[in-house]
C-alpha cells in the first residue's frame, strides 16, 4: 500500500514539474513575442537586412573623335525566389505550368548540370520554404537577361515569377588591350593610367539600400527604408586619336619583336598643342617574345637620354656664345680625356662643323665645344637646362610622373659637364625630353604635354583643362638659334646618322641617341638604351614623336644603335599618319586648262554631256543637235558633226569612252568584251552591219 502511494506522489510530481515547465516555455515565448520582441525583432534586421553601399555607374573614357575607350555595362547574376510560387493560387499555376521547361531552359544555357538537377535545386528550396536562391554565379550581359525575361515563370517578373536579376558594373575597353596602361585600369593592388588619376571624377558618387542577407553570404536588394540615388561619374575626353594609337602599338610591337628588346615605348604629341595622340608602353614578358603593358615607360622611365641630349646643349651655347653651324671643331682620332675618363666617338672624323657634330653625333666634338664655351662657368650651362624646364617635373596628368634628375657637378669635377651634355649622369623620362623637342618645332615655345582636354556631363563641360595647360609665350630661345638648331636637325636625316628614314615625301627632323646601359653602377658595352626624337613634316611641323628602345639584341652590331632600332619605328609611324593626312600633303603644281583644246581629237560623245562641259569651260559654240555628236578640234575650233546610231544596224563605237560604248551596245543587246584604257579604237563586229541581239562583241581600248 506505500509503495502505490509512493507511486502516485511521484507521478503527481513528475506532471507538476512538466506543467510547470510548459507553463515556463509558454511564458517565455509570451516574453519574446510582445515584451522583447521588438528588441529582437531589430537585432534580426541588424544581422540580415542592412543598408549597403549601391555603386554609382562609372563616366565613360573617350577618344579625341569620341569613339569609346572605357565604359561600364551591367552584368547580371540570377537568382529565384520559390516562395512567390506559393502566394496564391495564380503564382502556383505559373510556377506548375512552366517549372519543367524553365529547368531544361537552364540546363541548355548554362550547360554545368542536366535539368533534374535544376528541378531538384528549387524544388528543394521551395519545399524548405527558403525565399531566395542563386541559380547559377556566370554573369550574364543584358541581351541575355532580355532572351531569359521571356522564358517561362521568368517572364512574370518578380512578384508573380519570382525571377531576381542581380546587377553589377563591370569596366569594359571596346578596343581591347589597346592603350591599355594609358587608359588604365583599377585593381585591389594596382591603380594607373586614366582610370586612376581621374578616379574621383569617374567614379560618381556611391548611394545607399536595404538588402537582406541570404542563403550563401549574398546579399539582395530589397523595397522599403530610405535609400539615396547614386550620381553617376562624369565622362573624360582624351586626345587620343585611335588610328594613330594603333599604328604606333603596331609599329613598337613589330620592331620590339624583332629586335629581341626588353622594353619600348611611343609617344606621339600634337606640336602646336600638346595634346597626346598616342601613347604606348610595352614590356617584354620573361623568356617569352611576348609584350605587354606592364609600365609607363614614358612618363615613369627615367634613363641617360644620350646623345637626343646635344640638342639642348647646342642650344644653350647658341644662346650663351653664338655657336654657329660652320664653327670648326677637331675632333681628332674620336677619343678625348677628360679627367680620368675617356670620351670616344663611334669612328675618327677629323675636324669637322658643329652642323657636322650634331649630325653624326660626335661625343669629342660636342664636348669639346661644351670645354670652349662653358669651362670655369658651368652654372650658366645649367641655368639654360632650368630655362629650358628639363629638370622639373612635368606636372603630368597620369599619376604619378616622375621627376628628372640633373645634379650640378660638385667642385673640382671635371668630366661631369662634358658628360652631362652628351646625355650620361642624367635621369630623364621620354617624354620630358619629347615637350623640349616639340618645343622646337613649335617656334620655341614650351607647351605642356596633356591627355585629358575636358571632363562633360552630358554636354556639359565640368573641367576644362585646357585652361589650365601650361604655356610659355616667351621661347625658349632667339629665332636665329631655332633657324640654326633646327637645320641641323633636318641634316641628322638628310645626312646624319638617321639617313636611313629620309624620304622624298615629306622632311624629318630629329636626332637618335644611343646610350649605354648603366647597372649595378657600371656602364655594360653592348647593352644599350636608344632613342629617336623628332617632328614632322620638318617645314611645317604638325606633330612630334619620341621612340624608345632598350636593349635590342641578337641582331648586328649595328643594329643595335638607334639608327636602326629606333628611328625606324619613328618613320614607319610617321608614313602611316602622313598617309592618312591628307592636310599634310602637298599641292601638286597644276596648269590651268586651254578651254578651246579640251577636244583636240575625235571624240564620240552624247550631246547633253558636251553641253554641260561647254557651260564648264565657258565655250562660246556648242551643237545644236540631240543624241551622239562627234567633236572634232583643229586649231583651237570646236567642230560638230550628228553621229549616226541606226536602230537595226552595228553602231559606231570608235571614238567613244568604255561608258558610252557599253551604254550604246548593251541596250542594243550585245554582251560586250574589252581590253586596255582610254577610248574605243576598234570593235570586233564592223559598223552598219544588221545587228543581232546576245551577240558576243569585243573592243579594244587605247
Amino acid at each position: 500500500m506505500n509503495i502505490k502511494k509512493d507511486i502516485i506522489l511521484r507521478v503527481r510530481l513528475m506532471f507538476l514539474f512538466i506543467l510547470l515547465f510548459a507553463v515556463g516555455i509558454v511564458w517565455r515565448i509570451i516574453q519574446l513575442q510582445t515584451i522583447e520582441g521588438e528588441e529582437w525583432r531589430e537585432k534580426a534586421k541588424k544581422v540580415y537586412v542592412k543598408k549597403r553601399v549601391v555603386e554609382a555607374v562609372r563616366g565613360n573614357i573617350y577618344a579625341a573623335d569620341g569613339s569609346l575607350l572605357a565604359t561600364s555595362l551591367p552584368k547580371y547574376k540570377l537568382g529565384f525566389d520559390p516562395m512567390v510560387s506559393k502566394l496564391n493560387k495564380a503564382n502556383a499555376k505559373i510556377y506548375d505550368e512552366g517549372i519543367n521547361q524553365l529547368c531544361h531552359l537552364l540546363a541548355d544555357f548554362y550547360g554545368d548540370k542536366d535539368w533534374k538537377d535544376y528541378y531538384s535545386m528549387i524544388d528543394l528550396a521551395r519545399r524548405d520554404r527558403v525565399s531566395y536562391i542563386r541559380l547559377n554565379d556566370k554573369k550574364l550581359d543584358f541581351q541575355q537577361k532580355k532572351a531569359m525575361e521571356t522564358w517561362p515563370i521568368f517572364r512574370e517578373g518578380k512578384f508573380k515569377g519570382g525571377v531576381v536579376f542581380e546587377k553589377s558594373n563591370e569596366r569594359y575597353n571596346p578596343f581591347g588591350k589597346m592603350g591599355f596602361r594609358t587608359i588604365g585600369y583599377k585593381k585591389e593592388k594596382e591603380k594607373v593610367g586614366i582610370e586612376n588619376s581621374f578616379d574621383p571624377q569617374l567614379a560618381g558618387t556611391n548611394g545607399r539600400g536595404n538588402f537582406e542577407k541570404i542563403v550563401g553570404g549574398s546579399w539582395r536588394p530589397i523595397d522599403g527604408g530610405e535609400e539615396s540615388i547614386p550620381v553617376p561619374g562624369v565622362d573624360i575626353y582624351t586626345t587620343i586619336d585611335v588610328n594613330i594609337q594603333d599604328v604606333a602599338e603596331t609599329s613598337l610591337m613589330k620592331y620590339l619583336r624583332q629586335l629581341s628588346a626588353d622594353k619600348g615605348c611611343v609617344v606621339v604629341m600634337e606640336v602646336a598643342t600638346g595634346e597626346i595622340k598616342a601613347m604606348t608602353n610595352l614590356t617584354r614578358l620573361r623568356d617569352t617574345l611576348a609584350f605587354a603593358e606592364t609600365y609607363n615607360h614614358a612618363v615613369l622611365g627615367l634613363s641617360d637620354p644620350g646623345s637626343v641630349f646635344k640638342l639642348p646643349s647646342m642650344v644653350a651655347m647658341m644662346e650663351t656664345g653664338g655657336l654657329s653651324n660652320e664653327e670648326w671643331v677637331h675632333t681628332g682620332d674620336g677619343t678625348m680625356k677628360i679627367g680620368s675618363k675617356i670620351l670616344r666617338d663611334t669612328k675618327p672624323y677629323g675636324t669637322i662643323t658643329a652642323q657636322e657634330v650634331f649630325e653624326h653625333s660626335s661625343n669629342v666634338g660636342t664636348a669639346k665645344l661644351m670645354l670652349k664655351y662653358y669651362k670655369d662657368k658651368e652654372n650658366e650651362y645649367y641655368n639654360k637646362l632650368h630655362q629650358f624646364h628639363l629638370d622639373e617635373p612635368l606636372n603630368f596628368q597620369l599619376r604619378p610622373d616622375a621627376k628628372p634628375v640633373i645634379n650640378r657637378p660638385k667642385a673640382g669635377d671635371l668630366t661631369a659637364m662634358p658628360w652631362n651634355s652628351i646625355g650620361y649622369g642624367t635621369s630623364i623620362t621620354p617624354l620630358q625630353m619629347l615637350a623640349f623637342y616639340n618645343a622646337i618645332a613649335n617656334d620655341g615655345k614650351w607647351i605642356q604635354p596633356i591627355i585629358v582636354k575636358h571632363t562633360k556631363i552630358a554636354d556639359k563641360i565640368e573641367d576644362d583643362y585646357k585652361v589650365s595647360q601650361v604655356k610659355y609665350e616667351e621661347p625658349l630661345c632667339s629665332k636665329e638659334t631655332l633657324e640654326k638648331v633646327k637645320k641641323m636637325l633636318e641634316g641628322v636625316v638628310e645626312r646624319g646618322t638617321a639617313s636611313n628614314i629620309k624620304n622624298d615625301l615629306y622632311k624629318i627632323a630629329g636626332k637618335t641617341g644611343t646610350s649605354r646601359k648603366l647597372i649595378n653602377g657600371q656602364y655594360r658595352e653592348g647593352m644599350y638604351y636608344t632613342s629617336f626624337i623628332g617632328y614632322f613634316p620638318a617645314d611645317a611641323p604638325k606633330y612630334s614623336c619620341v621612340v624608345m628602345i632598350d636593349n635590342p639584341r641578337g641582331v648586328k652590331q649595328e643594329a643595335l644603335f638607334a639608327a636602326e632600332a629606333s628611328a625606324p619605328v619613328f618613320k614607319e609611324i610617321a608614313d602611316k599618319i602622313y598617309a592618312c593626312d591628307i592636310r599634310m600633303h602637298k599641292l601638286l603644281a597644276t596648269k590651268k586648262p586651254n578651254s578651246k583644246q579640251f577636244a583636240t581629237k575625235k571624240q564620240v560623245v552624247h550631246t547633253a554631256d558636251i553641253k554641260t562641259i561647254c557651260e564648264e569651260f565657258d565655250v562660246e559654240k556648242i551643237p545644236t543637235n540631240e543624241g551622239w555628236s562627234v567633236v572634232r578640234g583643229d586649231g583651237g575650233v570646236l567642230e560638230y558633226q550628228t553621229h549616226q546610231n541606226p536602230k537595226e544596224r552595228m553602231p559606231d563605237t570608235r571614238g567613244m569612252t568604255l561608258r558610252n560604248a557599253l551604254y550604246v551596245l548593251e541596250n542594243k543587246g550585245y554582251k560586250v568584251r574589252f581590253q586596255g584604257v582610254g577610248k574605243v579604237v576598234s570593235q570586233s563586229i564592223p559598223p552598219g552591219v544588221n545587228a543581232i541581239k546576245n551577240r558576243n562583241i569585243s573592243l579594244i581600248l587605247n
